[in-house]
């Protein structure tokens, strides 16, 4: 009996921008970082990179430190932002240790003055690492008070001309409404930037939005937690919720 020849995978995006919840590093905990999310993050990151894939994150700081919740309870916004910069600098140091343990040439570039730590943020120094195939880890924002880690990713994406914006969450896509805890819900395939907004969607920040509606930037949000989604999302599978103008 012939076997089947397998045929290798074929990245549909060259170069990608990957936002990652800091929720998401917590994995089953409330708070902090859990080293086998962080590992099986690196895992499929890894997968992608053998492709020949350009890839550049963004982390999100939530799972030690969530700034709207501190402003709820009086803190100044400033303040609460500016700590909530240095809790994805946090994160950026922790997934770069375990990628750079399996071998993955790792940068983190912070918006924010840690040059004991990481590299400063500079545009053509950022390209120059994504040629030379290292994988970039963005950090702290855009390095500005009142702006979201959202935001950041979609702005980050533009300046490297990244070929889609990718974001990792734990839920499968965009719904009407909030699929946690809510028992009928409508999952959109495919939605455009207006609708988004004018359905006042939570699923990623407003100011994201607008910004890649107007740099024609499509944007999928899909769900981390289910192994080979990443994979199938960079080479053009149907995965999660596509966000792109008609």
């Amino acid at each position: 009996m012939k076997r089947k020849k397998t045929v290798p995978l074929k990245p549909f995006y060259k170069r990608v921008l990957i936002k990652i919840s800091g929720e998401l590093l917590a994995g089953s905990q409330n708070f902090g970082i859990q080293t086998k999310v962080l590992r099986q993050i690196a895992d499929e990151l890894k997968e992608i990179l053998d492709l020949g894939v350009q890839v550049a994150l963004v982390i999100g700081g939530g799972n030690i430190f969530r700034g709207k919740s501190a402003q709820e309870k009086g803190m100044d916004r400033v303040s609460s932002d500016h700590m909530g910069m240095l809790a994805t600098c946090i994160n950026a140091l922790a997934l770069q240790n375990v990628l750079e343990q399996k071998k993955i040439i790792t940068r983190v570039l912070s918006a924010i003055d840690i040059s004991d730590m990481a590299e400063p943020y500079i545009h053509r120094r950022a390209i120059r690492h994504l040629t030379k195939k290292r994988l970039l880890i963005f950090s702290g924002g855009t390095g500005n008070p009142y702006f979201s880690t959202d935001t950041a990713a979609a702005l980050r994406a533009m300046e490297i001309s990244a070929d889609v914006l990718l974001k990792a969450t734990k839920v499968e896509g965009v719904f009407n409404k909030d699929p946690i805890g809510n028992k009928y819900t409508k999952k959109f395939k495919r939605i455009t930037y207006t609708e988004v907004l004018k359905k006042n969607l939570k699923i990623i920040d407003g100011s994201a939005i607008s910004l890649c509606r107007e740099n024609k930037m499509p944007l999928i949000i899909f769900n981390l937690k289910k192994k080979g989604n990443l994979l199938k999302a960079i080479c053009g599978e149907q995965i999660g919720s596509l966000i792109k103008d008609k």
